[in-house]
């Protein structure tokens, strides 16, 4: 992906409760930068060794994200361990199926949206991708919705801009790549107001 590459998603099923000392050794192990993803890499399956799949951009750093399913998650312990390792926890709208945290854990967020009233299939209706706007443009320049939904209530995160990627992932009806013009067509009206 070289100039391309993005946050890598780890998204962790249902099942998958939360345990300090086996997260924490998780997120230690994550590469930080091209250079070590390349090292990890050398030693996967001969399967994978395919050409072209170790050709990255040297020493760039690499982001992470996670996507929790499980409410054992909510919980102190891992948003500090998040925060300690500089991984981002994705705000996932799951149609209220697993939990909704919006703890900024990182200096970039990852949002997955994957349906506004019914998981993969609903689209979202133009009051919700305001919502949305809103929150993404709050979250962009630094500051935090009012009405943020954390487990770490009393921390604030530094107050500085950052950067954020969110995904549609409501396809089942082809809903996705609308919505995403959509929001991306607002907020750039919405840019355009303030200058």
């Amino acid at each position: 992906l070289k100039e391309k590459l993005g946050p890598i998603l780890w998204q962790f099923p249902p099942s998958f409760r939360f345990d300090e000392k086996q997260f924490g050794d998780f997120l230690a192990q994550l590469p930080g930068d091209t250079d070590q993803g390349r090292q990890l890499a050398r030693h996967a399956d001969a399967r994978l060794h395919v050409t072209g799949y170790l050709d990255a951009l040297p020493d760039r750093a690499l982001r992470h994200a996670v996507e929790i399913r499980n409410d054992s998650f909510r919980s102190q312990a891992f948003v500090e361990l998040l925060r300690r390792y500089n991984v981002a926890l994705v705000v996932a709208d799951t149609a209220g199926k697993w939990p909704y945290l919006e703890d900024v854990t990182a200096d970039f967020l990852y949002l997955r949206l994957h349906g506004d009233a019914q998981l993969y299939v609903s689209g979202y209706s133009d009051e919700a991708l305001r919502r949305w706007q809103a929150r993404i443009e709050a979250w962009t320049a630094g500051d935090q919705p009012d009405d943020a939904q954390l487990i770490d209530s009393r921390h604030r995160p530094p107050r500085k801009p950052r950067d954020l990627y969110c995904y549609f992932d409501n396809d089942v009806k082809v809903r996705a790549p609308y919505d995403a013009r959509q929001l991306r067509q607002n907020l750039e009206q919405g840019r355009a107001g303030k200058t």
